[in-house]
């Protein structure tokens, strides 16, 4: 009955309906089989689109009590996990009060169970008011709990879960109070765990955010450990990311203070320099934001003739090396080779074909002149 045609071929028949109300069997052998089917049908578009008509989702949340078996959760969870991808039955999983006990089960022993429980969570909590009430279920500890698993997928999950419910306030200071800034560092310092790198720096780039996080890091030596990290990085999306998220974090004054202190400076001219454009971008960014921060603005200065004879021979790609200079110009930081070498070639991509390159050529050079009156010359 896996098979998509199986599916198709059951609903044509009629069968789901009837299917339904075996749901609340008495019996519980019939109960787990009628469980277990709906756990693979709810896969298909067109099952899924039924039972939300048929109004199921009261006796599929009903299979998750906990006296129930540990199979029958495993299918209920992952029919829920299937029909949570979907806006309408978000909302009646969350009104029908299946959140709690799918954090209830996030504890569970069956690694199938925290699997499907995490993933409909994960869905669940797009919508701000799923998020709200998570808190109030003090869900964290048990999320957290999970990037323990020996599964990668259950940890992943967890991590995304983490990188959206963190975009909260509340909930980055639940997480804080929870040591679960402890839980992400260590799995960054875990190269066997190199997958999770990405979704636990997305995490920390929310928790960065906060200003007794950032306090407390700092402290703890972790700050620290975070920048040497995204400095030594090989990965691309891991040094572009962890640049965003000095750039969330920099436009806190307090913040950009607690980088200073760390000499982020040192990190970012080092991104700076990296081959992936998106990296070298995202680094021009983070230095911009820092910039609002007098010392750092001063130790960029003292450094532009290094920065720029060391990277803009790097920045010849027409888009590139105008974006990197929207940023640098912004703040006010002088780049001896943008001024001598890149004026002409600016003026020069006015011309071009490609108006994203225009564009960005027009406000790097309306920045070289504003910001320097003797560019206009």
């Amino acid at each position: 009955m896996s098979g998509e045609e199986n599916k198709a071929t059951l609903l044509e028949l009629g069968a789901v309906e009837p299917l339904t109300k075996l749901l609340n069997h008495e019996d519980k052998i019939v109960r787990r089989n009628a469980t277990m089917i709906f756990g693979i049908l709810a896969s298909n578009n067109d099952v899924k689109k039924l039972l939300r008509e048929l109004d199921v989702m009261n006796s599929v949340i009903a299979q998750l009590a906990a006296e129930e078996e540990v199979v029958i959760h495993e299918f209920a969870s992952l029919c829920l996990a299937n029909m949570s991808a979907e806006y309408t039955s978000k909302v009646q999983i969350f009104e029908q009060g299946g959140l709690e006990p799918l954090i209830r089960l996030l504890s569970s022993p069956d690694p199938d169970v925290k699997k499907n429980s995490i993933e409909c969570i994960y869905n669940l909590v797009q919508d701000f008011q799923c998020r709200a009430t998570l808190q109030e279920l003090n869900a964290i500890p048990p999320i957290l709990d999970l990037l323990k698993s020996e599964y990668p997928i259950i940890q992943l999950l967890a991590l995304k879960t983490l990188g959206v419910i963190t975009n909260d306030k509340e909930c980055r200071a639940m997480l804080r109070d929870s040591q679960g800034v402890d839980h992400l560092i260590k799995i960054l310092e875990t190269k066997e765990l190199s997958d999770l790198h990405i979704e636990a720096l997305s995490v920390l780039a929310n928790c960065l955010e906060d200003m007794d996080t950032m306090v407390m890091i700092q402290q703890t030596g972790d700050l620290k450990k975070l920048l040497s990290f995204a400095e030594n990085s090989t990965i691309p999306d891991i040094q572009k990311n962890a640049a965003r998220a000095i750039t969330k974090a920099a436009y806190d004054p307090e913040n950009r203070k607690l980088f200073h202190e760390q000499e982020v400076e040192k990190c970012l001219v080092t991104l700076l320099g990296s081959e992936n454009d998106g990296t070298k971008i995202a680094a021009s960014q983070a230095i911009s934001a820092m910039c609002e921060n007098s010392g750092s603005k001063e130790f960029f200065n003292n450094q532009g003739k290094q920065i720029g004879k060391g990277h803009f021979e790097k920045w010849k790609r027409p888009f590139l090396g105008c974006h990197i200079l929207v940023h640098m110009e912004v703040c006010k930081v002088t780049f001896y080779l943008s001024f001598s070498v890149g004026i002409p070639q600016l003026i020069q991509l006015l011309k071009s074909d490609n108006e994203e390159v225009r564009e960005a050529s027009a406000l790097a050079l309306a920045n070289l002149t504003t910001c320097n009156p003797a560019n206009a010359k």
